[in-house]
């Protein structure tokens, strides 16, 4: 009943609808040309390494995140996501007109420069929603984007196969540019009222490191971004593991779609819950149930059996996005907002950066080390994290931000 009725206040405010239409729109072009690039370079050189670095290319402009998270502190959030949308669209069609002139290295370009965008959109997002849905309904709007997200995931790909099968790579791209001209449109319909950043009193270099300063002195934040490093880390080496998993089933590759379908089943039902359970748990526990969940999940995934393989999928794509959640809801509460921007895309770096690296080591581990011992691993090291965090003093509270954890 609450879920119901926290989820539905959301998406009868006028905003709060605007904002997540132009989530669920954009979103729905990148998971779309997410899965095109690998399958376009692949076509053009045959190499399974140079498709693989699609994902790298988008990825790597995390890792200067502190530094392009600045760029949302220094104007107003809604023109700087206005001019963002506006320039990937711009991208994407020059990648449309180019075609596949030149081979994959002009592809590699624009997946550089649209991550790189990326991090500039979702800290100028993350910091322009508090203004949009205010403090308390941060977490049932951060829940209903996962939701909106997973289940772009699920339809997204499969759309932009089909557009490539049909028309090619340049198709996918057009795509993607005709979304986030549509994006910039429900953005720029947004009613609110910024007020003028103020003028830089430091330089660029110590304002890149103020994010990092603050995460690190917060005694809420530094251990929930802390425990979500850890927890993106062991789901890369989980993820790496996935096709292991299908042979140990004796399956073909193809049922991976399966367990993939089943992970994003559990990350829509989270998303419609984590409003709730945020105001009940706090975004400690909340986080901490979310990893335990995850451990369990992940260790049992070495059992080689269908069912539990695919309720460990459903539990692996609940578990994982509780912990997002509570990060992402609990920077943008606990940050003041002339930081925010910053401190978003250092918190975005230092838990999303270690999931790369995590499928490295996965790659390389899989090959190695049996299932029956590294899956259990992995849940052990998990379920170390949640224990550490659900003990972790709550810490004092920021001036001005509500309590860690109420009841609804």
């Amino acid at each position: 009943m609450t879920t119901t009725w926290t989820g539905a206040r959301v998406l009868r405010d006028r905003n709060a609808g605007l904002y997540l239409a132009g989530v669920v729109v954009s979103g729905f072009g990148t998971s779309a040309l997410w899965l095109a690039s690998g399958v376009w370079v692949k076509d053009l050189t045959g190499s399974d390494g140079l498709a693989a670095l699609c994902t790298l290319a988008l990825w790597a402009p995390t890792l200067a995140g502190p530094a392009l998270g600045t760029l949302a502190d220094r104007t107003r959030r809604k023109p700087l996501l206005v001019t963002v949308n506006l320039a990937l669209a711009a991208l994407l069609l020059g990648l449309f007109a180019l075609g596949s002139a030149g081979g994959p290295w002009p592809l590699f370009a624009v997946l550089f420069l649209y991550g790189a965008a990326g991090v500039v959109h979702d800290a100028a997002e993350s910091a322009l929603v508090t203004a949009v849905v205010g403090t308390r309904l941060l977490g049932d709007f951060n829940g209903l984007r996962t939701t909106a997200d997973e289940g772009m995931k699920l339809l997204a790909p499969l759309a932009g196969a089909a557009l490539y099968a049909a028309y090619g790579g340049p198709s996918v791209a057009l795509l993607d540019a005709a979304t986030f001209v549509l994006a910039t449109g429900l953005y720029a319909a947004l009613r609110v009222r910024e007020a003028p950043p103020e003028r830089p009193a430091a330089n660029w270099r110590r304002r890149t490191a103020e994010g990092a300063r603050y995460l690190w002195a917060h005694p809420r934040l530094r251990p929930l971004v802390r425990a979500g490093g850890v927890t993106m880390l062991c789901a890369g080496v989980n993820g790496a593991t996935v096709y292991a998993v299908v042979d140990s089933l004796g399956r073909s590759p193809a049922y991976a779609g399966v367990l993939y379908a089943a992970q994003g089943a559990g990350s829509v039902a989270v998303g419609l819950l984590a409003g709730p359970a945020l105001r009940r748990l706090g975004g400690r526990r909340f986080a901490a149930a979310g990893t335990a969940l995850l451990a369990v999940a992940v260790a049992a995934r070495a059992v080689p059996h269908d069912h539990v393989a695919l309720v460990a999928g459903a539990a692996i794509g609940a578990g994982l996005p509780a912990v997002l959640i509570a990060v992402l809801t609990a920077v943008q509460r606990e940050t003041p907002d002339g930081l925010l921007g910053r401190v978003t895309a250092t918190a975005h770096s230092l838990v999303f950066t270690p999931n790369v690296i995590g499928l490295a080591v996965g790659a390389a581990l899989v090959e190695l080390a049996d299932l029956r011992l590294l899956l259990p691993a992995l849940g052990v090291v998990l379920l170390v994290t949640s224990v550490r965090l659900a003990r972790c003093p709550a810490g004092a509270a920021a001036p001005g931000s509500p309590p860690d954890a109420g009841p609804a």
